[in-house]
């Protein structure tokens, strides 16, 4: 049971004591120069997830916990292999796979893992703060794309050869363009004076929706990029599997958490 200060005035001191299941709090109020003690239950507000928690065996939280913390090592496994493989610096060509893996597997992964109620990095951060986090590291993601993009397509030009010819250069430079205009999108959900009326929940909804079609589409990327003959010729037997096991184990996370949490606010608004 832990010790929570919450307000101090000059004649009154509160202190309120969160139970361990979270369903009420003890408010204690200390009067100064006098003897007695006022005590009083309060109902402690429960939130969506709380509520879906405390509806779903525990289990369920052991699986989530544990399909979270290996989406965190798959997205940083994956960008391990492709720089080792790629080794960049060493050709122009090398840019590009090292740049679109440390944007769409690395960055863009652990920008949506932010959110996640269990297995989120800054978990103890408030929401307002995340959303931060999250928009910085989607920025980062957009940079890292542009470069990646700009040095594939700048070596294709040396090299004579067609532009996005391949479903792994369509599906690459639909989710460029896509993630670019996505994080400038973003901008009114952190300055809610750029909304100018618009709904922020709805706004919220059309974001999540897009982010998860781009994601999607830039994992299926990853994907295609690890059939490549480039990556299959450097990559073989088991380890080529467990790498192209790494985009679509993400993808599935990714999915899953974003699914989830909108349909448990329908579901405890409804």
């Amino acid at each position: 049971m832990s010790l929570l200060l919450c307000s101090v005035s000059v004649k009154t001191l509160v202190l309120y004591l969160p139970l361990v299941d979270g369903s009420c709090r003890v408010n204690y109020e200390f009067i100064w120069g006098r003897s007695d003690i006022h005590r009083a239950r309060e109902p402690v507000k429960e939130t969506n997830m709380d509520k879906l928690s405390t509806s779903e065996p525990r289990v369920y939280g052991y699986v989530r916990v544990a399909c979270g913390i290996l989406t965190h090592l798959a997205c940083v496994a994956f960008t391990a292999i492709t720089a080792v493989v790629s080794r960049p610096g060493t050709s122009l060509f090398s840019w590009h796979p090292f740049f679109m893996t440390l944007a769409f597997s690395l960055l863009m992964t652990e920008a949506i893992l932010v959110f996640s109620p269990s297995t989120s990095p800054i978990w103890k951060l408030p929401h307002k703060t995340k959303g931060r986090f999250h928009w910085l590291l989607q920025g980062l993601c957009a940079t890292c794309a542009t470069l990646g993009l700009a040095a594939i397509c700048y070596n294709k030009h040396l090299n004579g050869k067609p532009h996005f010819h391949s479903w792994h250069g369509l599906l690459g430079v639909v989710t460029v363009c896509g993630v670019a205009l996505q994080s400038l999108a973003a901008l009114p959900l952190i300055y809610t004076s750029l909304a100018k009326g618009r709904s922020l929940a709805r706004l919220k909804r059309l974001h999540a929706t897009w982010g998860l079609v781009l994601y999607l589409l830039g994992s299926a990327s990853l994907f295609l990029g690890a059939c490549s003959a480039w990556f299959t010729g450097s990559v073989v037997g088991h380890t080529w599997y467990l790498a192209a096991l790494c985009p679509a184990l993400c993808a599935l996370a990714v999915m899953s958490q974003v699914t989830d949490a909108y349909m448990a606010k329908k579901r405890f608004q409804s």
